[in-house]
C-alpha cells in the first residue's frame, strides 16, 4: 500500500507566480495532489540506483542498434537514421536529461522499468521546483527529497562545453556560444517547461534567447533567430514528429550537424531510447534481468500483457491484455497505426482508494529526482501529480 501524507496545496497565484500554469485540469481539479508519497531513504536510493543501471544498459542497447543497423526494427524514420548515427559517433551531441518511468519501488514491491522518456520528457518543471515548493511552504525540511533536478541540469548543461564529469573548466573552455531554446505555440506547459531550462543555462554561464519553432529559421550554415546564428538549440519538439510532419526540416537539420555548425537537444539518438521497442532489444541483451519486464514485437504466449505503440504519449493506443488476449482496459488513440510492443504486466503500487503510482525517476548524466503519477490501470493526461517525502 502506498502511504501518503497530506499537505497544504500552494494556492494559484503563487504557482502561477512560478511560472506553472498549468495546475488545472479539464475538470476543474487541480494538477497536483495535496499528498506526498512517503518514501524511506533506501528506496529512493533503489529508484536512484536502477535509474543509473538502467542507463548504462540503454547505453549498450544504442550501440548495438547502431551496430547491427537494427534502425527500422525499432522504429526510426528512414529520413532521421543518418543523423541518430551521426549524433551517436560524436561525443558533443550531450544527452541534456530524459526520465524514466518505474513501477515498483515502495512497499517491497521490485523496481521494474516500464519506458524512458529521453527525448522530449515532461513533468520537469512539477518535480524539479513544484514539489520542492509544496516542503518550503509547509514548513518541512526541503532535504527530505530525492531532488536535484535542478542542479543537476545546472551542471550537465557545463558539460555541453566541458565533455566530462568535471565542470570546473567551463569557464575557460566556453567561448560565448549563443544557446537558443524553442517550443511550439499555444502550449503554455511545454512553453513555460523550456523557460525553466533557458534559466537554468542562463544561470551556468550560457548567452540564451527563446523562441518559438514557427520564428527560428534554418538552412545547411546553421539554425537562425532574429538574425543571429545559433550554435546550441533546444526543442521541446519530438524527434519523430520533425520527420513525420516536417521532413524537409529533418534534412537541414542532418545537413547542419553534418556540416558542424550547431548541436541540437536532445540530440537525435535519444530517438532510441525513446522508441518503445528499444524495450524488446534490452530484453534481448539481458534476458531475465530483474529491472526489465519481459517485452516482444509479438504478442506474449499465456501472459497478461500491454500492448503499446513505439511511439505514443499520455497513455493514448495503450491496451490491458489478459493472457488469452481479451481486453481488460484500453481505448482506440492517435497512434493505433503505430507499430507495437508488448511487455509482460506488472501491478502499479496502489494507495487505499486504489489509486494507481507510477515513479518518474529523472536522469540528468545521473539519476537526480523523483516523483510520481497518480490515475487509473493506463495513466492518462488526467493523471495527477504527487511529490514525495523521505521519511
Amino acid at each position: 500500500m502506498v502511504k501518503l501524507k497530506k499537505v497544504k496545496p500552494l494556492d494559484e497565484a503563487y504557482l502561477e507566480e512560478l511560472g506553472f500554469v498549468w495546475h488545472t485540469d479539464s475538470d476543474n481539479t487541480s494538477y497536483i495532489a495535496d499528498e506526498l508519497v512517503v518514501v524511506s531513504e533506501d528506496e529512493a536510493e533503489a529508484y536512484a540506483k536502477a535509474a543509473n543501471e538502467l542507463y548504462d544498459m540503454f547505453v549498450e542497447a544504442g550501440e548495438y542498434i547502431v551496430e547491427n543497423n537494427l534502425f527500422h526494427e525499432v522504429g526510426i524514420p528512414f529520413n532521421l537514421v543518418d543523423l541518430v548515427k551521426l549524433s551517436w559517433e560524436s561525443d558533443i551531441h550531450w544527452h541534456l536529461y530524459g526520465r524514466f518511468d518505474l513501477a515498483g519501488g515502495v512497499d517491497g514491491a521490485p523496481i521494474k522499468l516500464l519506458e524512458f522518456n529521453a527525448d522530449t520528457p515532461t513533468a520537469l518543471f512539477e518535480s524539479a521546483i513544484i514539489q520542492w515548493a509544496i516542503l518550503k511552504q509547509n514548513g518541512l525540511e526541503e532535504e527530505r527529497q530525492f531532488n536535484f533536478i535542478y542542479e543537476a541540469l545546472l551542471e550537465n548543461f557545463k558539460r555541453v562545453v566541458t565533455l566530462k564529469e568535471s565542470v570546473e573548466e567551463f569557464e575557460e573552455l566556453y567561448e560565448g556560444w549563443k544557446f537558443l531554446f524553442s517550443s511550439i505555440k499555444g502550449n503554455a506547459e511545454e512553453e513555460n517547461t523550456v523557460k525553466l531550462l533557458q534559466h537554468i543555462a542562463t544561470e551556468a554561464g550560457f548567452e540564451t534567447e527563446f523562441g518559438f519553432i514557427d520564428e527560428v529559421e534554418f538552412d545547411d550554415s546553421g539554425i537562425y533567430f532574429n538574425e543571429e546564428k545559433f550554435e546550441l538549440w533546444f526543442k521541446l519538439i519530438p524527434w519523430e514528429d520533425i520527420a513525420i510532419e516536417e521532413s524537409d526540416l529533418a534534412m537541414l537539420l542532418t545537413d547542419i550537424i553534418k556540416n558542424q555548425e550547431a548541436i541540437i537537444f536532445n540530440p537525435a539518438y535519444t530517438l532510441m531510447f525513446q522508441s518503445k521497442a528499444i524495450l524488446k532489444i534490452l530484453w534481448d541483451l539481458y534476458p531475465n534481468h530483474p529491472l526489465l519486464l519481459e517485452t516482444s514485437y509479438e504478442p506474449l504466449d499465456g501472459k497478461k500483457q500491454v500492448e503499446k505503440p513505439i511511439y505514443g504519449r499520455e497513455g493514448e493506443s495503450v491496451k490491458i491484455l489478459e493472457a488469452d488476449g481479451k481486453l481488460i482496459a484500453g481505448q482506440i488513440g492517435n497512434y493505433d497505426n503505430h507499430k507495437m510492443v508488448y511487455q509482460e504486466y506488472v501491478e502499479l503500487p496502489k494507495d487505499e482508494k486504489g489509486n494507481s503510482y507510477q515513479a518518474g525517476v529523472f536522469y540528468a548524466y545521473e539519476a537526480c529526482g523523483l516523483g510520481f503519477r497518480r490515475g487509473e490501470l493506463i495513466l492518462n493526461n488526467m493523471s495527477k501529480f504527487v511529490g514525495h517525502i523521505v521519511e
